[in-house]
């Protein structure tokens, strides 16, 4: 794995020299925490489950930027509509396929290889911007109740238990029906909304009725994730919050949120990173779950669930190449978030990387 670890260092450095531009003298002050990326790096590339998971993840990023622009099938044609057969067309190999889908159809005798391009972009944005939107509300909430204590602390996490009450499925199911009809009022008067969320999930403008239904998906999974990510933020600040330097802090007049922006989330990022990226792969189960459910866009918009669902009513005589491929597609989303996760779980804990300098330093010195 030797040209993933110079792949990262060349990264880091061209980073560092584009600071260094911008802030002379940025790479001499930032010495030990160039060392430190460079350090995690290594330990990075030695994680051959880490290397993999990296390299699912980027096929999955890349598939889901450009796969509505590569898809050879748009999705609001119907092809049974010139001809029945093409309904749940099996999967062919070639030769053989002469002109076939290579997985066959689905009920609109739609290409399902095609299909899967845009709701790979539907899930991704779901994904990632439910995590990038629930993660800091935790956060900051996490970091003024660790912080402040007392009433506020006593205040903000009743309400955080009020919402872990609840069962996030069955929270998020509540809001995701009620939310549609409101917004799609919104996209309806503001034809600037309708187009910047068209292109963010790779659809036409017309299905701004469909937009609305994945829009109240975003809402209903932001509201039940980000209490998780404030009860272990607390938990971590909690403990932070006594050592030395957040004292001389305080003592030097800092104010209030740059301790907890520039001191105290430095020090307790590193477990909601892991967290972060584990939570992607279960956001992109969790939105495929609701649409399963009915909760998400209907007819012509490809989502992963939603095409599962309604391939679930012929399984398994007809349909099952197309639940067994989609299936195997979320799983496959799920595991490169997942071993990418647990390979950051080794990579941020400083004991592993010091353990990983002394061992540099040992091969150096044998290498005199």
């Amino acid at each position: 794995m030797e040209f993933m670890y110079k792949a990262l260092k060349k990264v880091i450095w061209l980073y560092a020299n584009a600071r260094e531009k911008f802030s002379p003298g940025w790479i001499t002050k930032n010495s030990s925490r160039i060392r430190e990326w460079e350090l995690m790096a290594y330990a990075y590339s030695k994680s051959p489950i880490g290397v993999v998971g990296g390299i699912i993840v980027f096929i999955v990023f890349i598939l889901s930027v450009i796969g509505p622009m590569i898809s050879w099938e748009p999705y609001w044609e119907y092809k049974i509509v010139i001809n029945e057969s093409y309904r749940y067309m099996p999967p062919c190999l070639p030769p053989s396929c002469s002109g076939n889908p290579l997985l066959g159809t689905d009920e609109w005798g739609r290409d399902v290889l095609a299909m899967s391009l845009y709701g790979m972009r539907i899930s991704f944005v779901i994904s990632i911007v439910v995590v990038l939107l629930g993660a800091p509300l935790g956060i900051i909430l996490g970091l003024l109740a660790g912080y402040k204590g007392g009433l506020i602390d006593e205040v903000l996490m009743r309400v955080t238990d009020i919402f872990l009450a609840f069962p996030g499925l069955v929270l998020a199911i509540a809001f995701a029906s009620v939310l549609p009809q409101r917004l799609r009022g919104v996209l309806e008067a503001n034809s600037a909304l309708r187009v910047f969320f068209a292109s963010l999930f790779g659809l036409r403008e017309a299905e701004y009725g469909q937009i609305a239904a994945l829009l109240s998906i975003w809402f209903a999974m932001v509201i039940v994730w980000w209490p998780g990510y404030a009860r272990i933020v607390r938990g971590s600040t909690l403990s932070v919050k006594e050592m030395p330097f957040i004292e001389a802090a305080k003592l030097s007049g800092l104010s209030t949120w740059s301790i907890l922006f520039r001191h105290l989330l430095p020090n307790v990022i590193s477990p909601i990173l892991v967290m972060m990226t584990f939570d992607i792969a279960t956001a992109t189960l969790f939105a495929a779950a609701l649409s399963f459910l009915g909760l998400g866009p209907q007819e012509p918009v490809p989502e992963l669930g939603f095409m599962i669902s309604k391939a679930g009513q012929f399984f398994p005589e007809r349909s099952s190449h197309v639940v067994i491929y989609l299936g195997s597609l979320l799983l496959f989303i799920a595991i490169g978030w997942n071993l990418l996760g647990d390979a950051l779980r080794d990579i941020l804990d400083p004991r592993t990387r010091r353990a990983i300098e002394y061992r540099l330093e040992k091969e150096k010195k044998k290498r005199g």
